[in-house]
């Protein structure tokens, strides 16, 4: 899960895709449409890889709260939706992650990181390193 070139811009929805970097800031293409925009280095703007979720004992990375949700729907989608209730948002993410901080993760967070696992599952982009490197070492043992 290559999660490196994968941006949320703070006021667009959706998910976005580095493409290119300019003088100015970079170009992105969304998941949602596929629409390019020009974004500006002034905006907010996070990468996925850098973000984590706190914890009661430290921060985890979302790669790994990703993996779990994977491991907990088998590599399917989510089986609550961002619009479903409070209660039943934090109960799915204590299944996911049971020691995550309530204090400090909020239902929006998890709302964020529940459309966010949907998006990136619709384009096939949650494949694991782990696997992609199982695969090419599979490749070279054979030849």
């Amino acid at each position: 899960m290559s999660l490196e070139k994968v941006l949320a811009i703070a006021g667009k929805p959706g998910l976005y895709k580095l493409i290119a970097q300019t003088r100015g800031g970079f170009v992105a293409e969304s998941l949602l449409d596929k629409k390019r925009l020009s974004v500006n280095v002034r905006q907010n703007v996070s990468v996925l890889s850098e973000i984590a979720i706190y914890t009661l004992t430290e921060e985890v990375p979302l790669k790994q709260v990703f993996e779990n949700i994977k491991n907990k729907e088998n590599g399917g989608q989510t089986s609550v939706k961002a619009k479903d209730s409070k209660d039943a948002l934090e109960e799915y993410f204590f299944e996911v992650l049971p020691d995550y901080d309530e204090d400090r993760v909020y239902v929006s967070d998890i709302k964020k990181v529940i459309q966010w696992y949907n998006l990136l599952h619709e384009h096939n982009m949650l494949d694991s390193d782990e696997a992609n490197v199982k695969k090419v070492k599979s490749k070279d043992e054979e030849e």
